[in-house]
């Protein structure tokens, strides 16, 4: 871990994500950070990573959708077409942009754990596993199918959890009007296919 993170002020950015998020998505990312810490803490991850990771991994949920083309490409970041279509998906983009430019984080670990914390990627860290898992089981979420046993299988075997998630997820769109990022389904076929060398 940069030695930038450990001089981080953390109530301070606890004071300006409360600010600028909604009441609802502030006590979400609270609740990230911590299920993020207790998973950093069953895996042997660095604590404090996944800490900032999990407090900032929404942190650009601040941006209007209908404004959040317009300023990644205000900042250069390279946006997918199906990020046009899906602006919403844009905010783990923008998320990392903040997180390094507004909140003062350069470790490229926790900056990546909130890139791919939606759709995942091929070859994840254990912190960006942490990261997905904890956004998917912290306390405050109540809807999501098949959450009891997704969250005892995140202490047990978290990529075994990271496919329930995915899978449950891909289920989800398939049944809705929300396109599918094939970022999602390549990282769900990947970890399977894992699983089945193993096994």
């Amino acid at each position: 871990m940069n030695n930038t993170e450990t001089s981080i002020d953390k109530n301070k950015i606890r004071k300006e994500l409360k600010r600028v998020l909604d009441k609802k998505r502030y006590i979400h990312s609270m609740g990230v950070a911590n299920t993020a810490i207790a998973l950093a803490m069953r895996y042997g991850e660095n604590l404090e990573q996944a800490e900032l990771a999990g407090m900032l991994h929404d942190c650009a949920k601040c941006e209007a959708t209908k404004d959040i083309v317009k300023v990644c490409e205000s900042h250069q970041i390279p946006i997918r077409e199906i990020e046009r279509r899906n602006p919403s998906l844009l905010h783990t983009k923008l998320g990392a942009y903040l997180a390094e430019h507004t909140y003062g984080i350069t470790d490229e670990l926790i900056l990546d754990a909130i890139r791919y914390h939606t759709t995942g990627r091929h070859n994840m860290t254990m912190l960006e596993k942490v990261i997905f898992v904890a956004d998917y089981i912290e306390p405050n979420r109540i809807s999501a199918p098949n959450l009891t046993a997704i969250r005892k299988m995140a202490f047990v075997d978290i990529e075994q959890a990271l496919m329930m998630i995915l899978k449950d997820t891909l289920v989800y769109l398939e049944s809705s009007e929300f396109e599918i990022d094939d970022m999602t389904r390549e990282t769900y076929q990947f970890y399977k296919q894992q699983v089945l060398l193993i096994s």
